[in-house]
């Protein structure tokens, strides 16, 4: 570990939690136990906070995937003093393990690209959007994170088809009385269907939903944001009951107009994603929690006697005690080769990693130099599932963003696709499928103008080629009319991994969901299963929720 710099001894060396990564849900909690007055050391084996929640330049987002495409043998830990001193405690090395594979980075305008590289920043876990009425949008008012972040409204939302048609989603009585592409009929039905669902969750006996009908099937995509298609029950992984329908409509309804800036129902946050991250650890560290990023943890101390946890070994050697732990989901425990554990330490081993995977979300970033829809530079597009292809059985979401979110150039955009998928090749085909429908990839000139770099990962590890880009390889070789043309791309497969509450707890890596509210139930439970006599961010009276006009035309929810 000659790379790690030569950090001073933490001080003090006994801490109440230790969190592990700086991702959404490991900062939430970092942020809500200092709040309730624990102390807490955050570590981060990387020199940027939000792990797999952040947003890197373009030059770096190659390598912090491949990084973690393969699993890299752990150094041995470094020892703090002789191990005379710490003869009561077993050593358990702690290793990343692979959450990346299938990683494609295409760059079909070398000079262009590489001279704006850095002024274009990645989510790394995108498509995401944050609906204004939302948990996520709670929580930021509720605890005083808004300080730290700014936002714009997302313009529209579309649902897109196989021919390349982008349709506005009337997303309200009015919408739908305007809109020119809904017969007659159509708006009569989808306006009595409106009235229904007011009526309901108004309370008004007279329109109630039954019981029974909240328990069927509910079908709506652009709205609802149901992953799964919901006419094909032998196919579907996920039907979405009526009442969590009625339930994801009432959050749209409730967040158009919500904010004076927000005149949609979406918001992103300026600079990306990754902001999210930091503004709770900026909380957390208003509330004395200690950050120490670049420092990777090589092993767990464990009693010799019981099994159970107490504390970790930094890279710098150093000993750090807890009564509590938090890990980054992608972190597996080791065994020192040729040892033999204690029998309470055998019986503790299998609560030490993270449980089993639970499926696939495929990824794909795409840039270019025009917007998809004239004079609309930020807006979401949703693919039911059959709307592009016959197998497709799951939603597909794209997410443009442009440079008024100062995450790219003047001039240029950042495309974010994403699919729930249960391999590899199915996640590749869902994400050409978009990008052949709305994309142009230019031919290969020569291998200096039109290079690509792919990264492929394998069981025996991960190899790194520089080669020409193949006419086809990542979208249609022909011009299409009117299609805006591919400057760079990357493509990318995600484990979902759930997170646990055991000796050791972890938190869950980023899903398939458009929002953050699922992570955020996650991040609350994990924190009343460890701290069950504290309150989570408790709420001062002196928060106002709905002030949000900050003078310069940015929906930025501020107390």
């Amino acid at each position: 570990m000659d790379d790690i710099p030569p950090y001073p001894p933490i001080d003090p060396t006994t801490f109440d939690l230790i969190v592990i990564g700086t991702g959404l849900p490991e900062s939430v909690i970092a942020a809500a136990a200092s709040t309730a007055s624990k102390s807490v050391l955050h570590l981060d084996p990387n020199p940027f906070y939000g792990s797999h929640f952040s947003s890197l330049p373009l030059a770096d987002l190659p390598s912090f995937l491949s990084s973690h495409s393969t699993s890299p043998s752990p150094p041995p830990p470094r020892s703090a003093s002789s191990e005379e001193e710490h003869r009561d405690f077993s050593l358990l090395g702690l290793a990343a393990r692979p959450i990346y594979s299938s990683i494609v980075i295409s760059n079909f305008s070398p000079d262009l690209v590489d001279q704006f590289s850095r002024k274009f920043i990645l989510d790394v876990a995108g498509p995401r959007v944050f609906f204004c009425a939302d948990k996520s949008i709670e929580l930021i008012l509720n605890t005083g994170a808004n300080q730290y972040m700014e936002f714009k409204s997302i313009d529209a939302t579309f649902v897109g088809d196989s021919k390349g048609n982008l349709l506005n989603v009337p997303d309200s009585r009015a919408a739908i009385f305007k809109d020119k592409s809904l017969g007659l009929m159509e708006k009569n039905l989808l306006m009595r269907f409106f009235k229904l669902v007011q009526g309901h969750l108004a309370d008004e006996q007279d329109v109630k939903i039954s019981d029974e009908d909240l328990q069927s099937p509910f079908i709506l995509y652009a709205i609802a944001m149901a992953d799964y298609d919901q006419e094909d029950t032998g196919v579907s992984g996920d039907l979405l009951k009526t009442k969590d329908g009625i339930d994801r409509l009432a959050l749209y309804n409730a967040s158009i107009g919500r904010f004076q800036n927000a005149s949609g129902a979406l918001l992103y946050p300026i600079y990306g994603q990754g902001e999210l991250s930091q503004a709770f650890c900026r909380r957390a560290a208003v509330k004395g929690c200690v950050y120490v990023l670049r420092m990777p943890v090589t092993a767990l101390l464990v009693d010799k006697d019981t099994g159970c946890y107490k504390g970790v070994r930094l890279a710098s050697g150093q000993d750090i005690f807890s009564q509590k732990l938090i890990l980054d989901p992608t972190f597996k425990v080791t065994l020192p080769s040729g040892s033999s554990p204690s029998p309470p330490l055998q019986a503790k081993l299998p609560f030490f990693s993270p449980k089993d995977d639970r499926g696939k979300v495929v990824r794909g970033i795409c840039i270019t130099k025009t917007s998809l829809k004239p004079d609309m530079p930020n807006f979401l597009v949703v693919y039911p599932p059959r709307s592009l292809f016959p197998e497709q059985v799951t939603s597909i979401r794209l997410l443009q963003i442009a440079s008024n979110l100062a995450v790219c150039p003047p001039g240029m955009f950042v495309l974010y696709i994403s699919a729930l998928c249960n391999d590899d090749d199915q996640g590749k085909k869902l994400i050409h499928a978009v990008t052949n429908t709305l994309l142009t990839v230019p031919p290969p000139i020569n291998s200096e103008s039109s290079a690509a770099v792919q990264i492929k990962t394998a069981e025996s590890g991960c190899a790194v080629q520089d080669e020409t880009a193949e006419s086809g390889s990542t979208g249609p070789s022909d011009p299409g009319e009117g299609k805006p043309t591919l400057l760079w791309s990357a493509l990318y497969s995600q484990e979902l991994t759930l997170g646990q509450v055991d000796f050791i707890c972890s938190t869950p890596m980023p899903d398939g969901k458009l929002n953050y509210d699922d992570l955020i139930d996650a991040a609350v439970k994990l924190f009343k299963e460890i701290y069950p006599e504290d309150e989570f961010f408790p709420q001062t009276s002196s928060e106002n929720h709905e002030d949000v006009d900050d003078g310069d035309g940015d929906a930025s929810p501020e107390t």
